[in-house]
Parts: structure tokens; C-alpha cells; sequence
């Protein structure tokens, strides 16, 4: 049996796609220490990992203070993401020289993870949690949300692009990654540091179906299926659960997640208004705020806090959602054809991808008009080519079986390595 050290970005969307990994590994008998913000510490234990406390200074990252588009991307790539790495660096080389781990399991945005294996040759396997943003011949840059294009004229607007991104858009992140590089006593590197994945095995969340083709694709990446949900989050039924199970009406089921939801108004009680003459059951949640903050709701209205997506989905035939990437593949595994409607953080990414595989319908705001989102949400409603659509991506989903699939790849990549500590 094998050790492994775990780190991830103290944030659900970073941490929550870890949980199944570990619970994996740990059900196959291996041991975990995982690295992580003190709120997740339930979850972590929960897994059967023993939880290592991030460090303070780590575990209170910088609010952007109102900063959107493109000033809001740069900041977050360099205070976010990158300002942590010499911290990240100090606080993982530390634990791994006590638990002399078999390999470093991170999600993407733990950069230092990635700096530990370039300076010491630690075995690093890194975790996608977002939409695949490594660069690609027959893809625009990530952050772009535009469609994939392999045509000779697509490969030349995708060079061109990948140039402007690079030389000018964030050209600034660029040259702060390279100060930190220096810090660290690394040389300069032109790869992206949020675009990097470990060269012997990337893991990564969802299907190649959801994915945008690539003819280059690395040979380390591997899809592993949903890591989404938690299996473990005990579910007490609200009074009026009976209306959804009874089947006497579609579900719609609107969300915004754990994290863009201070503006309950963008999508939720949207839904909620524009809905409320139809035949449908629209079951809104608030992501954890008491649902009064919706107020009065019509009478083909229902709201809770939180419920289970493994208890909802099945009896849902839409999901409106402002694009989290693990809500979209609960959905999606569970054949839920969908509305998206995001534009922050890799929002536009995933909901270019739900329209790009045909199981659902992309809206290009985050708050958009009443019109166009009842429109939207009849529309994946009525036409059978979403509901196939994510059937599609539900069979593919079905194909997989992750936990085992998990502990195959893992176990692979773990052979003795030589490693400087």
C-alpha cells in the first residue's frame, strides 16, 4: 500500500473533486494526508484522509474587491493563484519530507504542487477541475470561449489568438509568474502556470465526450468520469418533496452554486418569475442562504437551501445553472440537459462546451433578460435533441467507473522515483 499527500485551493469547486479520489484510495487501502483550508476539515476526514491545516496565511485569500472581465481574470491569475506559490512551496516541501509521500495529488489551480515536482522531481499527478485549459493546435485559447476549429484557417486563428493572449492580454501575468519563478530559483518557463499538468498522469473530471476534440491531446490525460457530488451528505426530504417525485410535472431546477450566488436576483428568483405561469415545478436553491430571501414564491414553486443533486436529478427534466463545472457534470451524468447562463471565472468555458455537445443551451449573460430565459428554458424543455443530447453524455458517463478507474491510474503512475528532498 502507498502514501499520498493531497493539496488543494481552500474553495468547494477546488477541494470537492478531490473527495472521490481519496475516498478511492483509502478504500483500496491506501493512506492520505491531505493539505487543506480549515472549513473543509469535515469532508477531508470524511474520506478517510488524515487532514493537514493549511497555513493561515494561505487559508484567507485576497477578496477581488468588485474587479470584473478581463482586470478580474488578471487579478485572480496573479493574487489568487500565483502570489501563494512560494508559501504553497515552503508548506508541501515540509510535509512531504516528513511523509515521504509515493506521489503529490493537486488540483490544477495549487500551483506550488506543480513547483515542488519541476525543483525536486516529487511524483506529481494533477486533477482537473475546470473545462481542459492546456493549450491546443485545434482550440482557442482557454478564457476565450469560442469554438474548437481544426480547419487550416481554424489552426491559424487559434496561433494568432494563443499570441495575443499571451503577448498582450497577459502579458502582465506572465512576467509576475516569472518573478516568482525567480524567487524560487526556478529559470523562466513560457508555460502558463495554470495551463501546466504533471507529466506522468492528469485526472481528469468529467468525459472526452464533453470535451472539445483535440488531435494533439497528451497521452497523460485521462477522463475518469463525474467528480462530482458527495455521496456521504445525509438528506432529510422537505414537506413537499411528494410534488417532485410525483412526476405530474417537469422539474426545473434552477441553481447558482456555492460561490457566484450573492445576487440571488441573476438567476434564481429569475427563473422562479418567468416560470410561474407555465405547467412546470421549478425547485430553486439558494446554495445555502435561507430560501426567505427568495420571498414569496408562485405556486408552482418550491425552494430549499441545499438538496442533493443524487436525489433531484433523476427527476429533472432541466437544470438552469450560471455554469459551476461540477454541478454541470452531475447534470450531465445524470442526462439533465441544461441552461447555462455565467460569465465569470471558467463559466463561459463550460457553458460553450454544454452548447458545443448539444446538451443544452448557452445564454452569453449572466443575468439575461426575462424573455430569452423563458424562452431558453422551453426550448431545451420541447426539443428532444437536448434531452439525447445529454443522454449521450450520460451513457459515456455510465461507462466509466470511476472509483476503480482512479485507483488503476493512480496505482500505475507510482513505481520508485528518484526524488531530491
Amino acid at each position: 500500500m502507498s502514501h499520498f499527500v493531497f493539496a488543494s485551493m481552500p474553495s468547494a469547486g477546488h477541494t470537492d473533486p478531490l473527495k472521490p479520489i481519496a475516498c478511492a484510495l483509502t478504500g483500496a487501502g491506501h493512506t492520505v494526508d491531505w493539505y487543506a483550508g480549515r472549513r473543509f476539515r469535515a469532508g477531508v476526514e470524511a474520506t478517510g484522509a488524515t487532514y493537514r491545516p493549511m497555513h493561515a496565511e494561505l487559508d484567507a485569500p485576497p477578496v477581488r474587491s468588485g474587479r470584473t472581465g478581463l482586470d478580474g481574470i488578471r487579478w485572480d491569475l496573479k493574487h489568487l493563484f500565483l502570489d501563494p506559490v512560494p508559501r504553497q512551496l515552503t508548506e508541501l516541501d515540509r510535509l512531504v519530507a516528513h511523509t515521504r509521500p509515493a506521489a503529490v495529488v493537486a488540483d490544477m489551480g495549487f500551483v506550488g504542487a506543480a513547483v515542488l515536482h519541476e525543483l525536486t522531481g516529487v511524483t506529481w499527478i494533477s486533477v482537473g477541475i475546470s473545462p481542459l485549459p492546456i493549450p491546443s493546435r485545434d482550440t482557442a485559447p482557454f478564457g476565450t470561449a469560442l469554438p474548437p476549429s481544426a480547419t487550416p484557417l481554424g489552426r491559424v486563428r487559434n496561433r494568432l489568438l494563443y499570441t495575443l493572449m499571451d503577448r498582450v492580454v497577459l502579458r502582465d501575468v506572465g512576467r509576475h509568474w516569472q518573478r516568482i519563478r525567480a524567487r524560487v530559483e526556478l529559470p523562466p518557463s513560457r508555460t502558463s502556470p495554470l495551463a501546466g499538468i504533471s507529466p506522468r498522469l492528469h485526472l481528469q473530471n468529467g468525459v472526452a465526450e464533453f470535451e472539445y476534440p483535440r488531435s494533439d491531446l497528451p497521452p497523460q490525460v485521462r477522463f475518469v468520469g463525474s467528480l462530482a457530488g458527495d455521496p456521504g451528505t445525509a438528506f432529510d426530504p422537505p414537506p413537499w418533496w411528494p410534488d417532485v417525485v410525483s412526476g405530474d410535472r417537469p422539474v426545473v431546477h434552477v441553481t447558482q452554486g456555492t460561490v457566484a450566488n450573492d445576487d440571488l436576483g441573476a438567476l434564481v428568483t429569475r427563473t422562479v418569475r418567468v416560470l410561474a405561469g407555465d405547467d412546470v415545478l421549478v425547485v430553486a436553491t439558494t446554495g445555502g442562504a435561507d430560501p426567505a430571501v427568495l420571498g414569496p414564491l408562485p405556486a408552482n414553486a418550491r425552494a430549499a437551501a441545499f438538496v442533493p443533486h443524487r436525489d433531484l436529478l433523476p427527476y429533472t427534466a432541466a437544470m438552469v445553472t450560471n455554469g459551476g463545472y461540477g454541478g454541470v457534470q452531475t447534470a450531465l451524468a445524470h442526462g439533465v440537459p441544461l441552461v447555462v447562463a455565467g460569465a465569470t471565472e471558467d463559466k463561459p468555458e463550460v457553458a460553450a462546451r454544454v452548447a458545443h455537445a448539444g446538451a443544452g443551451m448557452r445564454l452569453r449573460s449572466a443575468a439575461p433578460s426575462d424573455p430569452e430565459l423563458r424562452a431558453a428554458i422551453l426550448r431545451v424543455l420541447g426539443e428532444p435533441s437536448y434531452r439525447r443530447g445529454a443522454g449521450r453524455l450520460r451513457d459515456a458517463y455510465a461507462r466509466i467507473d470511476t472509483p476503480a478507474e482512479l485507483v488503476r491510474l493512480v496505482e500505475g503512475v507510482v513505481r520508485p522515483s528518484i526524488v531530491k528532498y
